[in-house]
């Protein structure tokens, strides 16, 4: 079992987490490039290396992303590159006709493939059988997200790309209730790109950076388009995933909330970002009076900019709280992020060019000051704070 340091937040734990929070997954979009013209078999066949007596057999679905790879020499080395022992047990989300399926069994001591096509279920038990592989396959029938997985130590995967953002949050996120050493992944070209971004790079994003706090992802190989049947409209790329043993002491729930303030404009510098009269009539009221009890003697020095159209609020009663919600309010807070940020060297800087040890000192800062990014005095149920990660992650 994988040592997690506490604030990785114990409601991940909660026997409630899959139900709620895959329910909240699957409202969201798919992924897009997919759905488009199907490769003509003489192009398949061309390479000599296709497998595609199976698929010819049964109508291949877009809308549920059944793009098969059958490219033997691909196919090798996902398996190679997964590094499978013996006593492996692995699982395989969307195994379709089998044909990664069956190399998994000549490697691990037993394979979990959870399909959602009835249809496919039956080619694979039947290949499997006729291979003598029956007794160490446990077929899972039903809807990935929604379906709670057997015990398993590995990830292999040609993942159904509609599924690719809700599906890794269930993975990296719920790697205390399935411990697993590394994913496999193929997923399309362009969201691997944004997992695999860096600071600075022109990619880079929250995705990247909400990945990144819980795992380590290495790029293996790209795939081309043309190694699957029917054929997508873009590439693809083999990602590996590496959970880690240990995340910063970080509050999940104030983490999410803040990398999505930082990234909403993620090439404005902080300085700018903070400036902006919504946000700070947000954190305002999040914050409420613990901000302004922290240093009482900060109002004195408010700079009284209202370049953001800074308004004072109507003395009706109601119309306001007070100086929460004043122009007074907000200069205040304003001059105070202005000071940690100047403080820490991060005014000038850009979320986009800043690396998660930054993001967390930052985040240190700004707390330690009294100032938080998401409603603590809110009680949620045992999932909200994880449907933000799914929601960042696509």
């Amino acid at each position: 079992m994988l040592n997690r340091r506490k604030s990785l937040s114990d409601r991940l734990l909660n026997p409630n987490f899959g139900g709620q929070f895959l329910s909240r997954c699957l409202r969201t979009k798919s992924s897009r490039g997919y759905g488009g013209n199907v490769c003509r078999k003489s192009k398949a066949g061309k390479h000599g290396e296709h497998d595609g007596e199976e698929e010819g057999r049964i109508r291949l679905l877009k809308s549920r992303g059944q793009h098969l790879l059958t490219n033997q020499r691909v196919l090798d080395s996902i398996v190679r590159t997964s590094d499978i022992k013996p006593d492996d047990t692995v699982l395989e989300i969307g195994p379709g006709t089998g044909n990664l399926t069956l190399k998994l069994l000549e490697a691990a001591r037993k394979v979990v493939a959870v399909e959602i096509d009835n249809r496919m279920v039956e080619i694979l038990r039947k290949r499997a059988a006729e291979r003598g592989f029956q007794d160490r396959l446990n077929i899972v029938s039903g809807d990935a997200l929604k379906t709670k997985f057997p015990e398993f130590n590995l990830v292999v995967a040609n993942i159904p790309y509609g599924i690719s953002s809700p599906l890794l949050a269930k993975l990296v996120y719920g790697v205390n209730v399935n411990p697993f050493r590394s994913a496999t992944l193929l997923l399309q070209k362009e969201f691997a790109r944004r997992l695999l971004a860096k600071p600075g790079d022109s990619e880079f994003n929250r995705l990247a950076v909400n990945m990144k706090l819980v795992a380590e992802v290495e790029f293996v190989m790209d795939v081309s388009k043309r190694d699957f049947v029917p054929c997508p409209k873009v590439d693809s790329s083999v990602i590996k995933i590496y959970p880690k043993s240990e995340i910063p002491d970080v509050d999940l729930e104030e983490w999410w909330a803040f990398t999505r303030t930082c990234f909403s404009k993620k090439n404005k510098t902080l300085g700018a970002t903070f400036k902006q009269k919504r946000k700070l009539m947000e954190l305002v009221k999040l914050s409420k009076a613990e901000v302004f009890s922290k240093d009482v003697n900060l109002e004195s020095h408010d700079d009284g900019s209202n370049s953001d159209g800074d308004e004072e609020c109507e003395s009706d009663e109601g119309s306001c709280d007070s100086s929460l919600s004043s122009g007074t309010g907000i200069g205040f807070l304003r001059t105070k992020i202005v000071r940690i940020l100047e403080s820490g060297g991060f005014l000038e800087k850009r979320p986009s060019k800043l690396s998660n040890d930054e993001l967390l000192q930052l985040l240190s800062l700004l707390n330690g000051a009294g100032i938080y990014f998401h409603d603590r005095t809110k009680q949620k149920d045992a999932c909200e704070a994880a449907f933000a990660a799914c929601d960042d992650l696509l």
